[in-house]
This record gives structure tokens, C-alpha cells and sequence, in this order.
């Protein structure tokens, strides 16, 4: 499992899921995503076994889900968000900073140069 970090918010969980499939290598994924219509080379389907993905095609998610008869929430896990967790000691939420209801915009000022 991908561990997360501060800049990976999720964790890419889809060597598991080709493991629990039977699928131990990476390209053992190439000629199933090309049945499914997915066109990517050797070196593209080891950094998405690989690697966590920072983008991910929405149809090359869909045949990973449909090859491997899972669903999105088997590929990826996400973790709960830092504001959630901070909690006071009283176990109330954080409540700094104004309510969102009094956030108002501020009118921008324009300055024309003098000439």
C-alpha cells in the first residue's frame, strides 16, 4: 500500500486489488486496458501500478474497475480531512477565524496612473 503523505491525499491501493485478481506483474494489465479500449505503453501502466497517480483519466479508471470487478472506493482510499480531526479538549469543533455567513467580498479599487 502507498503510504499517504502531505502531498499524496489519497492512498492508491491498485497493486492490491491486481494482487487479490491474480495479477502479480504490471504488465499483465496492458492487453486487458487494450480489450477495454485503453491504449497505454509499457512504462505508463508501471507508473500506475506503481505509483500513485497525480491525475487519472476517467475512462482508464472505469476499465481498471471493470478488469478487475471492483469498485472506485477498492482503488483508492481516502483519508478523513485534517479540520475533522482537530478537535478542543472539550470535544467541540474548532470555531476560529469569522463564520462563514460573515464573509463579505471587498470591492476592488482601481488606480489609473497619472500622466
Amino acid at each position: 500500500m502507498t503510504p499517504p503523505s502531505d502531498d499524496t491525499p489519497i492512498t492508491w491501493q491498485l497493486r492490491q486489488v491486481m494482487a487479490a485478481a491474480g495479477m502479480f506483474q504490471t504488465t499483465d494489465l496492458i492487453e486487458p486496458l487494450r480489450s477495454q479500449g485503453v491504449q497505454l505503453s509499457r512504462e505508463q501502466v508501471f507508473r500506475l501500478v506503481t505509483k500513485t497517480p497525480e491525475r487519472l483519466n476517467v475512462e482508464v479508471f472505469a476499465a481498471l474497475c471493470r478488469i478487475l470487478d471492483c469498485t472506485p472506493n477498492d482503488l483508492i482510499e481516502i483519508p478523513p480531512a485534517q479540520a475533522k480531526r482537530a478537535r478542543r479538549a472539550g470535544g467541540s469543533p474548532r470555531t476560529e477565524g469569522p463564520a462563514i455567513g460573515s464573509l463579505r467580498p471587498i470591492p476592488a479599487k482601481i488606480h489609473r496612473p497619472t500622466e
